[in-house]
This record gives structure tokens, C-alpha cells and sequence, in this order.
């Protein structure tokens, strides 16, 4: 029987879902492999540094194999079809019969803990530190505030001026950094709670806990912490005010942001952003149809700023002068390099190995929202989005314009866009708990476990690595400064390192530029020049004998153990 061709149309054509399965098929087992030794080169590493043994780590530092091994376990899909292990199940299970509110407590026990051990490594006050804490020191008994700028916010050093009062030493001021701490973590648990499970805002906060740029200011008496939890508090009030909309959200959320403002006023382009994807997220008329409360938290507003602006004008002539004298300030080489930073350190440097995989997921979350919001096809809601993804879309473009309205007004540095941090790691928690379907409990258990380790290993290297730079530093400049208090006389220290040595010696301490731009001081005021074998910003020998003048002086030359070298300290008479 002669055989008929098919015509063009009836010719099977090879399915592409079916070509590309059978390609995926081809490379699972590969990419399993590949996930299996890259987690199990993540865990080990945590566990050496956990274990104190950082240094046995090439480079003596954490890499991050699980942005490796994220992708591999995606491709490679081992649990797809399949229940998990009974033994993980049981695991899983044992775990959920903790209360949330336990494990909430474990997480900010844990933080004291690792805020009590790393005072050990980092017991000398910083230099930023040290501005905060002259200005407290100056208004508990008058001794001058060295390196402070009316630039600065008020707030930290108000808290401080309490702890001085209570205990006058470093301890005392630190312990205002830890109350500030568990505050962001107590808030963080807080919004995860609302927005995943308790259980899940545990995870949240653990994994905030142990980021590498978060855990690295825990110790520090610094403001970038406090103002986090603060904006994040702006954040869920927001959230509140659209989703469940009464006359205390938006009222709230202005006094929260009064409070993160005189706490760091470099929150303006963090609050900036925030509104910015408010309005994007829900639209204008959403907020529009409540312009009555808007109007009531714009009262508050300028109400809590008259104090801020009255003392700008009086400073510099400008309400607006001692913001844009601290944008000025910023240490940048060009407009956007705060923006190039964030873009090469996201997300490891951020948040760490574990981390950094969360917050890509949070990203993932977000992209998807905004995508359904922009497209209006999902249709499980009236307005064509699914429930909450104008929450997603919100949290998501905040954690994005953030970094970008601060990386483009001034320099780049983890401490920045903590918020950023928090909020995708909330939406990468969500996101994992959701795509892992029947696997999510041990999946999210594992997690669990494995962030509890980061904590301490991350604890260590910040101990190891971290932080013997800067202690290197003041075993120079802390000798020095402490030799420079003896006497009763009014003193004044002309050094590159003002704040620090204006603490240790109770001096009034300036820069050399400063001392230059400034009135000689009164004959009756004791004036050092400190200069070190390997300083930084010091004039050489020409500039220093016109800063000095044709007076007769007394140079006294002081070997330091520091990474700063022998200390040369001249006292004209």
C-alpha cells in the first residue's frame, strides 16, 4: 500500500515545555550535585568561624557559597513531587512546639549575648562614636564637645547625656546601642508577625540578626540602628493606614518619623523613598481619599520640625542649611558613588551568605507584585491584583528607592539602608515559605538552624576581622590622649583624630584645617599639636611651623604600640 505524506500540519512538532524539561532533566543531577557540596561548604565555614577557627577559612573570611547553591537546588528540584524526608518532618514539627514569643525572646537574648561579648574586642570608643559622646559628656558637665557639627542630630547625644548621668563611662553610653537594638528587633518581629506568621518573623529576625553589616554596629554607640527601627515603624504604619484605615495611622507614622529625624537626620532620603513608593504602590487617589488625615499628620509634622528649623536658621540662615551642610559633608567622589557602592555590595556585604540568598528571594517577591500590579491580570482581586501585593509591591520599591535616593545624595555604607535589608528579608522569608510548598516547614527549619550558627560565626570574624583595624588605631591615639589630661588648665589638641583624643583627654580637640580657620586660642589655654609617623590629613613641616608661629615649644616624642606609629606631640609655651 503506497504510503500518503502528512500534510505540513499534521507533522508532530516536538513540544518547547517538553524540550525544555527534557533539558532540565539532563542537567539536575549535575546541579544537585553542585548544590549538595556548595551548602555543605556553607555550612562548614560557619561552623569553623562559630567554633573560632575563622582563620583556617582561605582569606579569613565568609564566601558565599549559597548564592552558589540557591540557584543549583532551583535547577536541581529534589523534593518537586515529593513529600520530605519523615525525619526532617519530625524535626520540623518538634520545632513548632515552641511558642513564637519564646523563640522572639531567644533572638534578643541572643543579640544581648553577642552585644556583651563583642565589647571585649572593641572596648576603646570609635570616632563617630566618640562625636556623639563628647557632645553627651558636654552637656552633663560642660567639658567641650570635640569633633561635634551642629550638622548632627541631637537625639543620640540626649540619650547619652541619660546613660552619663546613671554610670560616667564608655559602658554606659554602649548600653544605650544595645537598648536601641533590641527596639529594631523587638520592631522587626513586630512587622513580620503582621505580615508572614510569628513563627516565620522569628526566622526574620534571626537572619537580620546575623547580617554581617547589622551585627558589625551592634557594639557601637551609634544612631543608624535606633532610626531603623523607627523608619520601619513609618513603614508599617503606612502599611495600616491603606489596609485597615482609621485616625491614628498616619498621625503615628509623622511622629515616628519626627523621632527617626532628630535621631539621624540623614532619614529625610530614607523617608523620601518610603513616600515615594507609598504613592507608586497604592496610587494617588488612595491616598488622596484620605487627605483629611494626611493633613493632621502634616500638622504634626511641621509642628515636631519648628524646633530643628528655628535652630537652622539661627546656624546657618536657612531652614534647610544644616541638611544640606551634612549633605555637603558626605564623603563622595562624585554624585551616584553611594549608589555604584550599594550596587557592588548587594547583598552579600549587606546581609551576609545567608542572607544575601533571603533578600534576592524578597526581591523576586516584590518584582513578581509589581509586575501584577503593572499588568492587572491576576484575578483575586476587584482591581486585578492578588491579595497584598500592593503591600509586596510597596515594601519591595522601598527597599529599592531607598539606596538609590541615598546612594545618589551622599556616600555608601551598610549602615545606611538597614531598612532595605529588613523589609526584603521579610518579603525573601514569605517568598521561600510560599514556593516550597509541602516542603516549606523543614525547609524553613533548616534555614532556622543555619542562621542560628551565623550569629556567633559572624560574631567572630566581625571579633577577629572586623574590629582589630580600628583597635589598632586607638592604641595609638588613646595613650596619647590620656597623657594630654593631666593638668587642671583649659586644653585644646590640634590632631587628625579629634574626637577620640577630645574623650580620652577632656580636651577641646580640632582638625589641623579647623585650627587654622579658627581664632588663636587664649594665652591661658594649653594647645598640643599631635601628630603620628603614619597619620592621615596632617601638614608637613613648612604648614606646621606657620601653624605653630615663632613661638618657643616643647616636643615630646612618644613610641605607640598602634598601627599609627611613634607620636610626636609639640607644646608651645
Amino acid at each position: 500500500m503506497p504510503t500518503v505524506p502528512l500534510p505540513p500540519s499534521a507533522v508532530p512538532v516536538p513540544c518547547p515545555r517538553r524540550r525544555w524539561e527534557a533539558a532540565a532533566s539532563r542537567v539536575r543531577r549535575p546541579a544537585l550535585v553542585l548544590a549538595v557540596l556548595a551548602t555543605g561548604a556553607a555550612v562548614a565555614q560557619q561552623a569553623l568561624f562559630a567554633c573560632g577557627f575563622g582563620d583556617r577559612v582561605p582569606g579569613r573570611q565568609p564566601w558565599p557559597f549559597l548564592l552558589l547553591a540557591a540557584p543549583a537546588w532551583t535547577v536541581a528540584r529534589p523534593w518537586a513531587g515529593r513529600r520530605a524526608p519523615a525525619v526532617l518532618l519530625r524535626w520540623a514539627d518538634a520545632s513548632r512546639r515552641v511558642p513564637a514569643w519564646a523563640g522572639a525572646l531567644a533572638v534578643l537574648a541572643a543579640a544581648g549575648a553577642v552585644w556583651a561579648a563583642l565589647q571585649d574586642h572593641e572596648p576603646l570608643i570609635g570616632h563617630e562614636e566618640a562625636v556623639y559622646a563628647n557632645k553627651a559628656r558636654s552637656w552633663r558637665d560642660g567639658t567641650p564637645a570635640a569633633g561635634w557639627g551642629e550638622y548632627r542630630p541631637p537625639g543620640l547625644p540626649a540619650l547619652g547625656r541619660l546613660a552619663l548621668a546613671v554610670h560616667d563611662d564608655v559602658g554606659a553610653l554602649r548600653a544605650v546601642a544595645l537598648l536601641l537594638t533590641l527596639f529594631t528587633l523587638a520592631v522587626t518581629w513586630w512587622a513580620a508577625a503582621r505580615w508572614t506568621t510569628p513563627r516565620q518573623a522569628v526566622l526574620v529576625t534571626l537572619l537580620v540578626l546575623g547580617g554581617l553589616g547589622f551585627l558589625r554596629r551592634v557594639p557601637e554607640f551609634l544612631n543608624d540602628i535606633g532610626a531603623t527601627g523607627l523608619l520601619l515603624l513609618v513603614v508599617v504604619l503606612l502599611v495600616r493606614a491603606q489596609e485597615a484605615p482609621g485616625p491614628l495611622p498616619l498621625p503615628a507614622a509623622a511622629g515616628a518619623a519626627l523621632a527617626a529625624f532628630h535621631l539621624r537626620y540623614g532619614v529625610v532620603g530614607s523617608l523620601a523613598g518610603v513616600a515615594l513608593a507609598a504613592v507608586l504602590a497604592y496610587g494617588p487617589r488612595a491616598w488622596a481619599a484620605q487627605w483629611r488625615r494626611l493633613a493632621v499628620a502634616g500638622g504634626v509634622l511641621l509642628a515636631g520640625l519648628v524646633p530643628h528649623c528655628v535652630h537652622a536658621v539661627h546656624e546657618t540662615g536657612s531652614p534647610l542649611g544644616l541638611l544640606l551642610d551634612a549633605t555637603d559633608r558626605a564623603n563622595r567622589s562624585y554624585p551616584g558613588d553611594g549608589l555604584v557602592y550599594y550596587l557592588a555590595v548587594f547583598p552579600y556585604r549587606l546581609a551576609g551568605d545567608l542572607g544575601a540568598v533571603v533578600m534576592t528571594a524578597g526581591l523576586c517577591r516584590a518584582a513578581a507584585a509589581v509586575r501584577r500590579l503593572w499588568r492587572r491580570r491576576a484575578p483575586a482581586a476587584p482591581d486585578g491584583s492578588r491579595p497584598h501585593d500592593r503591600r509586596h509591591a510597596f515594601l519591595g520599591l522601598t527597599a529599592v528607592l531607598v539606596p538609590v535616593v541615598l546612594g545618589t545624595a551622599t556616600d555608601g555604607e551598610p549602615r545606611f539602608v538597614y531598612l532595605p535589608v529588613v523589609l526584603l528579608t521579610i518579603l525573601g522569608v514569605r517568598h521561600l515559605a510560599e514556593r516550597a510548598g509541602r516542603a516549606a516547614r523543614p525547609l524553613l527549619a533548616a534555614v532556622a538552624v543555619l542562621a542560628a550558627v551565623t550569629v556567633p560565626a559572624t560574631a567572630q570574624y566581625v571579633a577577629r576581622v572586623a574590629m582589630p583595624r580600628p583597635m589598632a588605631q586607638h592604641a595609638s591615639t588613646v595613650p596619647v590622649a590620656r597623657e594630654l589630661a593631666e593638668g587642671r588648665r583649659p586644653c585644646l589638641v590640634v590632631t587628625a583624630y579629634e574626637p577620640e583624643t577630645g574623650w580620652y583627654s577632656g580636651c577641646d580637640a580640632v582638625t589641623f584645617a579647623q585650627y587654622e580657620a579658627r581664632p588663636r586660642p587664649a594665652a591661658g589655654i594649653r594647645t598640643s599639636f599631635v601628630l603620628y609617623a603614619r597619620g592621615r590629613l596632617q601638614p608637613g613641616r613648612a604648614r606646621l611651623a606657620e601653624l605653630v608661629g615663632d613661638r618657643d615649644v616643647t616636643v615630646r616624642v612618644r613610641e605607640t604600640r598602634g598601627a599609627l606609629g611613634r607620636a610626636t606631640v609639640i607644646t608651645p609655651r
